[in-house]
């Protein structure tokens, strides 16, 4: 299935600005699509607050706005340049969640822009941490247990089930914000407290802390007719408890036995089965370092920052890869 005749004109999201101390791996993923967007003859626009960076140069895209990533902005941007598509995987968490609001609020549909990349079922049930929860029990994969909270008490209740220490994760934040580990009540308080402040939609997870276990990734990509390759396998340097942003990755895992392997590999084929990512998409597995027990942590169904390690350790365009897909290309058409 070659290059759909009903995108013109695409919307890609930058990713916003860069931390110092980050790298800048969104740039690097957002300046690939742009080309493999370009080369099938598509206009191209592109939104970025970060004038900093390749994405935003005049070669890159036909209309470049250096603006805030908000809402209010990208909502304008759509009003003024009229694109019937909008690629939502390419700018990290920031263009995903842009994406997820304007779908949700229908302004996508009622100015017949098509979300390419991930649709909004998709986006949800990676990143709504009660639907992901179903979504991994319905397939048969395994999650570490865990509560989706809206307040501190209920945290607080949740807490003293499953016993300290725990982890609280917020809903819909980049790199961990707002997330951390509680030896006990007081500390839960403090991080829940703070956690559900930071999270858009005010909602934590509370697990039970696996802290030393394994931290294994899997890059996937997948088409529109399920096609699906595994690129790489990766191993964090550090084990669980140690945010995967922070730690050194290794591509490829290089401690897992052959079982170990394809255990993990086979249970991220089918997540992305389950979820029907159409594109780039990179699950994370804790394993327990003495036994084959294993659990799925989290999933990104975009490019996220292994995907552009996992690019340069392979040379496999993963990027590039996930915009052809977008547009209409399936695995087996593109070289």
């Amino acid at each position: 299935m070659p290059l759909r005749s009903d995108i013109k004109k695409v919307l890609v999201i930058g990713s916003g600005p860069i931390v110092i101390g980050q790298a800048a791996e969104f740039d690097y993923a957002g300046t690939q699509a742009c080309r493999a967007l370009k080369q099938e003859g598509l206009e191209v626009v592109l939104v970025n607050s970060n004038p900093a960076t390749i994405m935003t140069d005049k070669a890159m895209a036909d209309k470049v706005y250096i603006e805030p990533l908000t809402l209010d902005v990208i909502k304008r941007i759509i009003e003024i340049e009229k694109p019937d598509s909008l690629l939502s995987t390419l700018g990290g968490q920031t263009g995903l969640t842009l994406s997820m609001q304007l779908a949700e609020e229908g302004f996508l549909e009622s100015h017949n822009v098509k979300l390419l990349g991930a649709d909004p079922e998709t986006i949800h049930k990676a990143e709504d941490r009660q639907a992901f929860k179903d979504t991994m029990e319905k397939i048969g994969e395994p999650c570490i247990p865990s509560k989706v909270v809206e307040t501190v008490e209920d945290a607080v209740d949740f807490a003293q089930v499953i016993s300290y220490p725990v982890i609280v994760r917020p809903a819909f934040t980049l790199g961990g914000t707002g997330g951390g580990i509680a030896q006990n009540e007081a500390e839960l308080r403090d991080i829940a407290t703070n956690g559900l402040r930071l999270s858009p939609i005010t909602q934590i997870l509370v697990e039970k802390c696996i802290s030393g276990w394994k931290e294994i990734e899997f890059e996937v990509i997948r088409d529109a007719k399920g096609n699906v390759i595994t690129v790489c396998s990766m191993e964090n340097f550090d084990p669980v408890g140690v945010h995967t942003g922070d730690s050194i990755v290794i591509a490829p895992a290089v401690t897992l036995t052959d079982r170990e392997y394809q255990m993990l590999r086979t249970a991220a084929i089918n997540i992305i089965k389950e979820l029907k990512v159409e594109g780039g998409c990179n699950c994370q597995f804790a394993l327990h370092p003495t036994s084959f027990k294993y659990a799925v942590i989290e999933v990104n169904p975009r490019v996220s920052r292994s995907s552009a390690l996992a690019s340069k350790a392979t040379g496999y365009p993963i990027a590039k890869t996930a915009a052809k897909i977008a547009i209409g290309y399936t695995l087996d058409e593109i070289i």
